[in-house]
């Protein structure tokens, strides 16, 4: 089945089920976007690179060429973003239950506006950063609240809150704190109990491996700026 698919049918779970979906659709909602969205974002990427690779050697067909690929990648992305994000502040989110299912759709709130501040010639990096933040540090205080340090979504939450730091507001060293202490609260969290079993922590020693790949690469930016 096609992912667009997917997307239409839980559409139309979401408006016969007074905007509830099971977990197992809603992990099934946010994988489909999340592929639409990634294969768009790698398309861009490729093609921004081989821009400035070929710049020099291209033709002016191919500048054109490749210039209105990119601007139609920018374009079914906004829409896809606008389209998520509707359908989480219009139904999803007002419907959620406080603690996990509430951080779930708030986190993926706050990553699509990070994606459409990204597309900075379509629209306002700044508005949609703004927006994007507030809609992170909602999920955050939410999930400080209601969910352990070892939670996957809690994990998941942090590591995407210190990329936008990183990549919206270039901010190495917030994003360094944040998820270093996401990352520190949940190891510590985790040799206190006793009952944690590695099946239980799987998902999350998976978040954590990429935090500290990440940690890793911010801090090796910090040691390379002479500010």
């Amino acid at each position: 089945m096609e992912r667009e698919d997917v997307i239409a049918q839980l559409k139309d779970i979401i408006n016969y089920n007074n905007s509830r979906l099971t977990i197992d659709e809603r992990n099934l909602l946010s994988i489909a976007y999340k592929n639409l969205t990634a294969n768009l974002r790698a398309s861009w990427r490729t093609i921004d690179a081989l821009q400035k690779k070929e710049a020099l050697s291209s033709t002016r067909q191919q500048v054109k060429l490749m210039r209105v690929q990119k601007d139609q990648i920018e374009k079914d992305l906004d829409k896809l973003c606008r389209d998520v994000v509707d359908l989480l502040e219009k139904y999803l989110i007002p419907a959620a239950s406080d603690g996990e299912e509430k951080v779930f759709y708030s986190k993926m709130r706050g990553d699509y506006y990070r994606y459409l501040a990204e597309l900075t010639r379509l629209n306002s990096r700044e508005e949609l950063g703004k927006t994007s933040l507030e809609a992170y540090k909602f999920a955050y205080r939410h999930a400080l609240a209601t969910l352990p340090p070892t939670h996957p979504t809690r994990l998941g939450l942090a590591l995407n809150f210190a990329v936008y730091f990183h990549d919206i507001m270039r901010s190495p060293e917030r994003a360094c704190h944040l998820a270093k202490h996401a990352f520190d609260e949940a190891v510590t969290a985790a040799s206190a109990d006793k009952n944690a079993t590695l099946a239980n922590l799987e998902d999350s020693l998976m978040i954590l491996q990429l935090m500290r790949d990440d940690l890793i690469l911010w801090r090796g930016e910090l040691s390379k700026d002479p500010n």
